[in-house]
């Protein structure tokens, strides 16, 4: 099977300065092919921009003096800019970056002993419009670059001085429905797993959806693809169409359809993510029709008790009925994890990340 990830990311910009840091090798090479540079250049500024993540050309030192100021001259060497950090008591970092056009989208940078995660977003704003995510309140704006979503993860981890060899999780559950940007997170994707650039493992990145099927079709068919995750978050039809618009278009049932028919590698399970609300998804009666949606295919079950912000009229539930829960979901043979969420206390967990104001 083969699959548009092995397509290069958006080719290079017309314009007098366009802007380097995001491109892909083929488009790297048009670049410097139109400097009249042997081609060779152009693996060695894929490296620089990606193996090392250096931002400025004097930094690529494997280039000549001559062509670092030609490129200094005619070209933008620009990753999304971190504008404000905020740090949480638990040790993760909400950040907000400015785009080229102004726009703001935000990322967490979470350390976990020895290693890290990274949630990205993949749109500014969001469509979808569910009810419990502050993202969804804001409607959507457009949609990230390739370049765009992999800066958010260079910027950070230089942000952070990430070694090279440590291992780096991401994941795309920040701002916006990756599914709806599917080609520009596909080809981000082709980016940051490139064997001669960031290298991160396909296994350690996971696409998170609200349930799109033709998404979840078009993923399954490229040979190498993120880990998939659903964000599930109700039992029923009725109520899943109150705080999921997109299940008025696909139920449970198309849902669990496209999920039995993903093609998974061995050991390969699909996660589920449900949000627990307090008296309004969290009953045991939920649990076990969350259990029997379990059941239909290879998965793991991630119980994520609400995370609260401004205006949504949710809470969540109690420590007593998240461990029922737990217990009543291992005891139908399914593996359940409860995900603390981190960042609570900066509007940076699972749900809360928007922009307030656009500047």
């Amino acid at each position: 099977m083969t699959g548009a990830w092995e397509r290069p990311a958006p080719e290079l910009a017309s314009g007098p300065n366009p802007n380097v840091a995001g491109l892909g090798l083929e488009a790297l090479r048009a670049l410097v092919a139109a400097l009249g540079e042997s081609p060779f250049r152009a693996a060695q500024i894929h490296e620089g921009l990606y193996r090392h993540r250096w931002t400025r050309w004097e930094q690529f030192t494997s280039l000549s003096k001559a062509l670092r100021a030609r490129l200094q001259a005619s070209t933008e060497l620009r990753w999304p800019e971190i504008m404000e950090s905020v740090g949480s008591e638990d040790g993760s970092t909400k950040h907000a970056f400015r785009l080229e056009d102004g726009s703001l989208v935000e990322g967490v940078h979470m350390p976990y002993g020895d290693r890290t995660t990274l949630c990205l977003s993949s749109q500014v704003g969001c469509a979808m419009g569910c009810t419990f995510c502050a993202t969804g309140l804001m409607g959507i704006q457009r949609n990230l670059t390739a370049g765009e979503i992999t800066g958010q993860v260079v910027t950070m981890l230089n942000a952070h001085g990430h070694a090279g060899n440590d291992p780096v999780n991401l994941v795309f559950m920040g701002m916006g429905e990756p599914l709806h940007n599917l080609d520009q997170v596909m080809a981000a994707f082709a980016l940051l797993t490139d064997p001669k650039g960031l290298a991160l493992s396909p296994r350690r990145i996971t696409l998170s959806t609200s349930g799109l099927v033709s998404g979840i079709q078009r993923l399954g068919a490229y040979a190498r693809r993120p880990r998939l995750a659903l964000s599930l978050n109700a039992t029923t039809d009725a109520y899943r169409d109150r705080i999921m618009p997109v299940n008025r278009v696909w139920n449970l049932a198309a849902l669990a359809a496209a999920l039995k028919a993903f093609p998974l590698e061995h050991g390969e399970r699909i996660t589920l993510e449900y949000v627990l609300l307090q008296g309004v998804t969290d009953s045991l009666e939920d649990g076990r029709r969350l259990a029997a949606f379990a059941q239909q295919f290879p998965s793991k079950v991630n119980l994520i008790p609400f995370n609260p912000h401004e205006g949504s009229g949710f809470e969540p539930p109690s420590e007593e009925r998240i461990a029922e829960l737990c217990g009543l979901l291992a005891a139908k043979g399914l593996t359940v994890s409860v995900r603390r969420s981190r960042g609570q206390d900066v509007a940076g967990a699972c749900g809360q990340l928007a922009r307030r104001h656009q500047d």
